[in-house]
């Protein structure tokens, strides 16, 4: 059942918030043995679902009234451990909750577990977390992508509606590609960091997965508005997405020529042509566009991530909270905490991103990364002079195995060629379900201007609408 459904069932009384939950939970006990999606379970769940209908008889409005909602497991809920699927962070327990989950609540939300991810949300497959891997639904030998692995698996394997990630250079889109969802990324401060760990802070968004265009519109609009805990966060008017097929035709879309000309599977360039077939008969029209700069933009962003990364994750010495190592003194103690709590794909980016800050290579490298992450955002800036929207893959290619890249790190990173310059220039973008490729989904990404999310909520809506629902399928688990 879909979130707009349970919520409008639960407010009409038609439907018991209980019942809703038992349902989500009866079905993660049937599947994520195999696919474990989940990091746990919230054991409050079901006093938050009884809750529900007191508010609702109270009179208050709660757009998801008893809505199974999944969190990843990188955002802070009081009482609930966050482990970032990290050694040094298993047992930690945050006295407070994110801002996000503070808005799912008040919405009347069910939070219903958190969901695995690579550790500190390092990675392109949930492979690299200290719990063990998440399997993809539609193929258990394959990788969900990543890092936001969990969530998306949980939303298409069905045990959840709609679910929560982060995306820091593709870590919605691209897991929603590979597990055949929605994931969509917003401006960056549209939507509060405040309790999200920290990856790499100009990059970190929080965004959302979902079946269908409807149920995205509705979560995303829960989560969005300004805070001011978080510096970050616009201030702007929360919008209130609705999504609007029909005010889809007429958009330019604009194809860009760097993204489809080489390096794609047979799938993924088919699924392009037939996503650009599809709305050309809905009256959208297609122009080419050329963002030469985004050659330079996977380097860029691994030299920008890990350096915020190798500053944020400074915090984690062993002295002031998460897992300590037994040692002599203070040096010993920060070493062995470090050495002992981190996994090897989070040490790699710690080193990489040190190095690049580090006295003799802070100009040759981070800051020339700096200059070429202005001129990606000037590119998408004229671009969008011209087009509406930009199209592109979300991934070169469907899911692959399970363990096939985890021992090449240039391999798994080439894996967000097609993310990472939205997040470089702090644009929205939605990864659609758009075609399968040997029975694996692949997706078509969408990338907005700066506030337009709109648009890309009604392009999505005439899709789906054009094509019946058909690449929004729950993966045939049964």
């Amino acid at each position: 059942m879909y979130a707009t459904e349970i919520a409008e069932k639960v407010r009409r009384g038609e439907l018991d918030p209980l019942a809703a939950l038992e349902s989500a939970l009866e079905r993660m006990a049937r599947h994520d043995g195999l696919i474990h999606a989940f990091l746990q379970q919230n054991p409050a769940a079901r006093d938050e679902a009884a809750r529900v209908r007191e508010r609702l008889d109270g009179g208050e409005e709660l757009p998801l009234a008893g809505v199974p909602v999944a969190v990843k497991d990188n955002i802070s809920t009081r009482g609930l451990r966050t482990t970032c699927a990290s050694a040094v962070l298993r047992e930690f327990v945050p006295p407070y909750d994110a801002t996000v989950v503070e808005r799912l609540r008040a919405a009347g939300a069910v939070i219903v577990g958190k969901t695995n991810l690579d550790e500190f949300a390092m990675g392109s497959s949930t492979e690299y977390s200290h719990f063990g891997p998440t399997r993809n639904p539609w193929d258990p030998e394959r990788a969900p992508g990543g890092s936001s692995g969990g969530s998306a698996a949980a939303v298409a394997a069905g045990m959840v509606p709609v679910a929560l990630g982060s995306d820091t250079g593709g870590s919605v889109r691209q897991p929603a590609a590979f597990t055949g969802t929605l994931g969509f990324k917003p401006t960056y401060g549209r939507i509060s960091r405040f309790g999200l760990v920290a990856f790499a802070s100009s990059l970190d968004q929080i965004g959302t997965f979902a079946r269908s265009t409807a149920d995205l519109a509705l979560i995303s609009s829960v989560l969005m508005g300004h805070d001011p805990r978080d510096a970050t966060s616009l201030e702007e008017p929360a919008p209130r997405l609705e999504p609007n097929p029909e005010a889809a035709r007429g958009l330019v879309l604009g194809v860009v020529r760097e993204t489809v000309q080489e390096g794609n599977s047979p799938g993924v360039t088919a699924a392009l042509a037939a996503f650009r077939e599809r709305l050309e008969a809905e009256g959208v029209r297609f122009v080419e566009v050329s963002l030469p700069s985004l050659r330079y933009a996977l380097a860029a962003y691994y030299l920008v991530a890990t350096a915020e990364a190798s500053s944020n994750l400074a915090r984690y010495d062993g002295v002031h909270y998460g897992s300590r190592a037994a040692a002599a003194n203070v040096r010993e103690l920060m070493k062995k905490t470090r050495e002992q709590g981190f996994g090897p794909e989070v040490k790699r980016r710690i080193l990489m991103g040190t190095f690049s800050l580090s006295s003799g290579y802070y100009d040759a490298y981070y800051g020339r990364a700096l200059k070429v992450r202005r001129l990606i955002a000037a590119e998408f800036a004229r671009a969008f002079e011209e087009v509406d929207l930009l199209l592109t893959p979300t991934s070169p290619t469907p899911a692959f195995p399970l363990g096939s890249k985890t021992d090449d790190p240039m391999e798994m990173y080439l894996s967000d060629v097609d993310t990472v310059a939205v997040n470089l220039a702090g644009l929205p973008a939605l990864s659609i379900p758009a075609g399968f490729e040997e029975g694996l989904p692949v997706g078509a990404q969408l990338i907005a201007p700066p506030l337009a999310e709109q648009r890309l909520f009604d392009a999505a809506a005439l899709f789906e609408a054009a094509t019946e629902g058909a690449f929004l399928q729950t993966a045939p688990l049964e």
